[in-house]
């Protein structure tokens, strides 16, 4: 029985779909159905039901399915006996909010390069809710975002929190002493989308502060928040960490008011047989983001108490 087929036929029970299955796996939707014509010839039963909707498993279907992930698993097993383990290639689709791309993922690129260059990774960059969306419907097989996803299937792992601050630009109008939280949010304060947590998270706590009615600007685009907290826009709500070099520089300062809370990032990804390189992706993501830390300013950028 060709390990590939039962591996095509493990995706389409995931995803429900024979062009999603197709995208996964760098083919074609006529070959997708070509592999499960096959293997439903081989099985002597059908697999799957196909509607107008998309296709699900049969029942004889959901009985194949586990024997699949469990032969796809003994295959990795002895991959792994016999060292070739981390041979991996293909594509994976990887997404990332904002705030990551601006701190560690080069880094994450170049390692996920040396370590895995049979691997073609694919970069998409969205909101943290957009990227969840993509992830479940199976769209992405990882995502770097700010939720915990609850779901069948859909591992999660905290990898580091970022820390807030109000940021001003050196020597413009907002570079001025203030009496505390309230006197500071009478000036326009800009940080991310609307939607998004850290968003959610810094209006909560002015609304706990006595602030109701704080002037807030919602940009989805960390780079146009830096630019317009540059030229004097206004008060960024930004991670320290995003604009390090610009503080060294005494280019931005930090105003000393205690600031919102920060916000923590995970990675969410597929698991199961047939995801080990998401796995090996995960597990070199937390490589990534502890050398990041060691590298940061000290409180700018702070990974999760060890477990136990």
């Amino acid at each position: 029985m060709n390990m590939r087929f039962l591996l095509t036929f493990v995706w389409v029970a995931r995803l429900g779909s024979f062009r999603l299955t197709a995208e996964k796996l760098s083919s074609t939707q006529a070959a997708i159905s070509s592999r499960i014509s096959v293997l439903e010839s081989e099985l002597g039963v059908q697999l799957f039901q196909r509607d107008s909707r998309g296709v699900s498993l049969t029942r004889e279907g959901h009985n194949v399915l586990s024997y699949a992930e469990e032969m796809l698993a003994t295959q990795q097993r002895l991959l792994q006996s016999l060292g070739k383990a981390d041979t991996y290639s293909g594509r994976l689709r990887i997404g990332v909010m904002d705030t990551v791309i601006h701190s560690w993922l080069s880094e994450l690129i170049n390692a996920l390069s040396q370590d895995y260059p049979l691997v073609e990774v694919e970069l998409t960059a969205d909101t943290a809710l957009n990227l969840s969306e993509q992830l479940l419907k199976g769209q992405l097989d990882l995502i770097f975002q700010t939720d915990l996803l609850r779901a069948d299937g859909v591992r999660n792992v905290h990898l580091a929190s970022y820390p807030l601050s109000w940021v001003v630009a050196k020597g413009t109008a907002l570079d001025r002493p203030y009496e505390g939280l309230g006197d500071l949010c009478q000036e326009r304060l800009l940080t991310f989308s609307r939607l998004s947590r850290p968003h959610q998270d810094v209006l909560n706590y002015l609304h706990q502060q006595g602030i109701s009615a704080p002037r807030i600007s919602c940009i989805n685009s960390v780079a146009a928040i830096i630019k317009l907290v540059a030229d004097g826009f206004g008060i960024g709500v930004l991670p320290p960490v995003l604009v390090s070099r610009e503080l060294q520089s005494a280019a931005m300062i930090a105003l000393p008011i205690k600031p919102a809370p920060g916000f923590a990032v995970y990675v969410s990804w597929r698991a199961g047989a047939g995801l080990e390189l998401n796995e090996a992706v995960v597990n070199l993501a937390r490589s990534v983001v502890a050398e990041y830390q060691r590298t940061a300013s000290p409180g700018h950028f702070v990974l999760p108490d060890a477990p136990g």
